[in-house]
């Protein structure tokens, strides 16, 4: 389980960035604050220890009595989108409700990270382009079969179509973890971090930033 410290974050694209020796590299834009503390989770009441922060503001009308009951008894302001992040007991420490999340004090350049969102919504997709089937033959006489699964069972024994077989379905809106991104670049007044590559979701979808989970270094600076 990743116990690194993370963020909330709104995904506004894509751009282009040269570092200081000149390289081109392709990255993604993340707003990724601010990051409000609205609750705690601790060994002695919860059994673990986490954050739960929240990112961008709810509409007062737009929230029902009990959600907003819960900040008020936490003392802020209604968040629009609200994750529980599991961090060590001395992380937790260190920010009291109420609190903003500084991207510095949580990332540093350098850094590699998991980012967390769901992918684009495709529909009802054929096999082609839901698993990449490669489709029949195109020539000596194919007719109307080129985009086809072919077979999806046996004839007799055991006479029925096993699960888990790959067919035409809904395709996309799930969630999806890319691992081990390098952060290029952190704006901490306007709240930004450039990463290197593509990150799942659509333009302003939300997605969850925290430590790498699978890099030796344990996440920080390479």
């Amino acid at each position: 389980m990743n116990k690194y410290p993370g963020v909330i974050g709104r995904k506004l694209g894509s751009t282009q960035f040269f570092t200081a020796a000149g390289d081109f590299v392709a990255c993604a834009v993340i707003e990724a604050g601010p990051n409000v503390v609205v609750g705690h989770r601790t060994a002695e009441k919860d059994g673990y220890s986490a954050l739960i922060l929240g990112f961008g503001k709810r509409r007062p009308q737009s929230t029902t009595k009990p959600v907003a009951g819960q900040f008020k008894k936490a003392g802020v302001e209604p968040m629009q989108h609200v994750r529980e992040f599991r961090v060590a007991a001395d992380v937790v420490a260190a920010h009291p409700v109420g609190s903003t999340v500084k991207l510095d004090a949580v990332f540093q350049e350098g850094q590699f990270v998991d980012v967390s969102g769901k992918t684009r919504g495709r529909g009802f997709t054929g096999v082609v382009r839901r698993w990449a089937f490669a489709g029949f033959v195109q020539t000596h006489g194919t007719h109307e079969y080129r985009r086809h699964g072919g077979s999806i069972g046996t004839n007799m024994t055991p006479g029925r179509t096993l699960p888990n077989i790959k067919m035409p379905g809904h395709y996309g809106d799930e969630k999806l973890t890319v691992l081990s991104q390098k952060i290029v670049k952190i704006d901490v007044e306007k709240n930004l971090l450039l990463i290197e590559g593509g990150v799942p979701g659509a333009r302003n979808s939300i997605v969850a930033i925290r430590g790498a989970n699978k890099k030796k270094n344990g996440g920080k600076k390479a």
